[in-house]
C-alpha cells in the first residue's frame, strides 16, 4: 500500500480493506485517541506516545499496538512482530468487517492508552554485531566500497545483514543472500527496507 499525507488519502488506496479500516479508525478516535500519519499510515496517540496504527496487506488488515510488551492480551488475538522476533509491536489481524468485535477492541485500546500514561520504559539499545559471519567479511573486504558502505549503516542494519547470512545452512545459500545484499548495502540501505511502513 502506497504511503499516504493524510488518513483520508490512506484509506483511499486500501481497496478492498478500507471499511475494515474506516471501523477500526471510528473506534480508535471513539477511545479518544489522537490522530496523525506516521511512515505513510495512520497512528494513534495518547500522552504523546504511539499507541496503535492502522495497517493494511494482502490477505488481511489490522492494527498495530505500539510498546505492548505490557498489554494483556486475554482473548489471545495479538501476534507478535516478526515471527515472533520482538515483544514491542504486536498486531491484530482481520479479514473482514465482521470479525471486529468493538467491545474487545475498545477495552485493548482503553488498557494500551492506561500504559501510555506510565512511565517510559527504557529499552536496552543494541550496537553492532561482535562479529561478522566469513563469507560477509570476505565479500565486504572484496568488493569496492562495500566495507565503508557497511560501516556507514546503523547497528541495527548491521545486525539484520549479519543474522541473514549467518543463519543460511548451506554455502550456496550463504551465497545467493550475499549476492543480494552487497547491492542493498552499497545503497546504504537496510535488509528489510522494503516492509518499514507497510
Amino acid at each position: 500500500m502506497k504511503r499516504a499525507k493524510t488518513v483520508d488519502g490512506y484509506l483511499a488506496s486500501a481497496g478492498e480493506w478500507a471499511d475494515g479500516l474506516a471501523v477500526l479508525r471510528e473506534v480508535a478516535l471513539g477511545a479518544g485517541l489522537e490522530e496523525t500519519v506516521k511512515w505513510g499510515a495512520p497512528c494513534y496517540t495518547h500522552a504523546g506516545r504511539n499507541v496503535i496504527s492502522l495497517t493494511g496487506f494482502s490477505g488481511y488488515f489490522g492494527l498495530w499496538f505500539h510498546n505492548a510488551e505490557a498489554l494483556a492480551d486475554p482473548d489471545d488475538v495479538l501476534r507478535p512482530a516478526k515471527g515472533g522476533s520482538s515483544t514491542a509491536m504486536r498486531q491484530w489481524r482481520f479479514e473482514s468487517v465482521k470479525a471486529i468485535k468493538k467491545r474487545a477492541l475498545k477495552s485493548y485500546l482503553k488498557r494500551a492508552m492506561e500504559l501510555a500514561e506510565g512511565p517510559v520504559k527504557k529499552r536496552e539499545v543494541k550496537g553492532a554485531p561482535d562479529s561478522l559471519p566469513v563469507e560477509l567479511e570476505a565479500a565486504l573486504k572484496a568488493k569496492k566500497g562495500a566495507r565503508a558502505a557497511f560501516d556507514a549503516l546503523t547497528p541495527g542494519r548491521q545486525r539484520e545483514y549479519a543474522a541473514y547470512i549467518a543463519e543460511a545452512k548451506r554455502e550456496a545459500t550463504k551465497l545467493s543472500r550475499l549476492e543480494k545484499c552487497l547491492p542493498l548495502i552499497l545503497a546504504g540501505g537496510g535488509l528489510n527496507d522494503k516492509y518499514r511502513g507497510c
